[in-house]
């Protein structure tokens, strides 16, 4: 790669995207043409999803910036997608979650030297030129500091900034395309809450705040690991290295009580974070966490928390409770009273509860397996608009605020299903929210 790590231009990264449709075009035609001959449908249709996948990947990966965050995010939900779908695109979307072009050692030693000071090498031991991840916006070394600690160097791409707000603006454009190639996701409010971290995502003192906020929170936790910040700047952030098994690798090679054990430590983190740290990690991808030795769930990326000072919000909780109740008109007015539903609105209170299912039917009862063909079930259930449940996302009026804990959370489901991962989800959520127990448990 050059020395320009992120093609910068509009021009330059509009013609890569741009790729992707016409490369699925021409693939379209070619196989039309190869059923015209007399091969199965299937066989093709398979063939073009594979190409497909590849080359989407491919392009997303090595533009990196927006158009790899969007990658990464739309990774979350592959569990959610029909199998005939999904499986050509699961090797490529586990590779997007791991790893991208580098930079090469003469850019890195540029950026350190600009935020660490010419004299940047001071600070090492060793420094290792040869990066362990690269992902959207930066990539991660591994070195030793000067006092012997073993750290994770993570560094921010030249030019990343506007590389973000350029792929987006570009993705905006292609989101048909894009839903063609991934049918059944939503691809608006993803972009859209994208764009709106932009500013956080590029601040890496910002993420040192966030990460040292759940470190104090989690110090000697027996359940969660999170990295000790060493310094940071505005492009450059170091901490202290996790040595873990990647949550792809658990995905796919774990046995079952491995994948168990890393579902319900990555619950415990999701829903504990807000009361004990104040903050959502909002970013839930695979490529974020490791599996470490003793059992814990290690997180690395912090770069995009929200900030919930005062934990998950009172209705947000109230609205759990009645929807475990099986409460249809309590969960109506609740919506209405906290002004989900707007006044002029009158929708059946019964399918208001049917499309909480996915957030509480785990915790109905006291084992629950996650699987893909579960999240698929669902997704296709409220996610097909003729359907009168799936209807009632578009007459829903959340903040944004519970719009990305809606989000987030559902990213979270996906990893659960990925995991396969199974237990007793309801005594778990209750340790942590003892106010949503449903009446017939109290």
């Amino acid at each position: 790669m050059s020395d320009q790590e992120i093609p910068s231009s509009t021009a330059a990264r509009s013609a890569k995207m741009i790729s992707i449709p016409v490369g699925l075009a021409g693939r379209s035609a070619l196989g039309l043409g190869k059923q015209l001959v007399g091969q199965s449908s299937s066989v093709v249709l398979t063939e073009i999803q594979e190409k497909t996948a590849a080359q989407m990947f491919k392009v997303l990966g090595e533009l990196k910036g927006g158009a790899m965050k969007f990658g990464q995010a739309l990774s979350v939900f592959e569990a959610a997608l029909p199998e005939n779908i999904a499986k050509p695109y699961r090797e490529t979307l586990t590779k997007l979650q791991e790893a991208a072009p580098p930079l090469p050692a003469r850019v890195v030693h540029k950026v350190l030297a600009k935020e660490l000071g010419e004299d940047w090498r001071d600070n090492f031991a060793s420094f290792d030129d040869v990066p362990v991840a690269a992902a959207s916006i930066g990539q991660v070394h591994k070195a030793q500091w000067k006092d012997g600690r073993a750290v994770a160097v993570k560094i921010q791409y030249p030019g990343a900034a506007e590389a973000l707000i350029s792929d987006l603006n570009q993705i905006q454009r292609f989101s048909k395309v894009f839903q063609l190639v991934l049918p059944g996701l939503d691809m608006q409010p993803l972009l859209e809450e994208l764009r709106a971290r932009i500013i956080e995502e590029v601040d890496y003192k910002f993420e040192a705040e966030a990460q040292t906020a759940c470190w104090n929170a989690y110090e000697n936790d027996p359940d969660v690991a999170i990295p000790k910040v060493v310094t940071a700047t505005d492009k450059v952030l170091v901490s202290e290295w996790l040595e873990g098994k990647p949550l792809s690798k658990v995905i796919s090679e774990g046995s079952q009580e491995e994948r168990n054990n890393a579902g319900f430590r990555l619950a415990r983190f999701h829903f504990t974070a807000p009361e004990r740290a104040g903050l959502l990690h909002a970013d839930p991808h695979p490529g974020n966490f490791r599996l470490l030795a003793d059992g814990r769930i290690g997180v690395l990326d912090f770069g995009a928390c929200n900030r919930l000072p005062n934990g998950f919000p009172e209705p947000f909780k109230n609205l759990l409770k009645h929807a475990l109740d099986d409460d249809a008109q309590a969960l109506y007015d609740g919506f209405k009273k906290d002004g989900f539903i707007l006044p002029d609105v009158n929708v059946d209170p019964q399918l208001v509860l049917d499309f909480l299912v996915p957030l509480v039917e785990p915790l109905r009862t006291e084992t629950f397996k996650y699987t893909r063909e579960w999240l698929r079930d669902q997704s296709a259930r409220v996610g097909d608009p003729r359907n009168p449940t799936a209807r009632i996302g578009f007459q829903l009026n959340l903040p944004a605020e519970y719009v990305l804990i809606h989000r987030v959370t559902l990213g979270t489901t996906g990893i659960f299903c990925q995991l396969e991962a199974e237990g007793n989800f309801r005594d778990e959520a209750l340790s942590w929210f003892p106010e949503i127990a449903p009446a017939s448990l109290t």
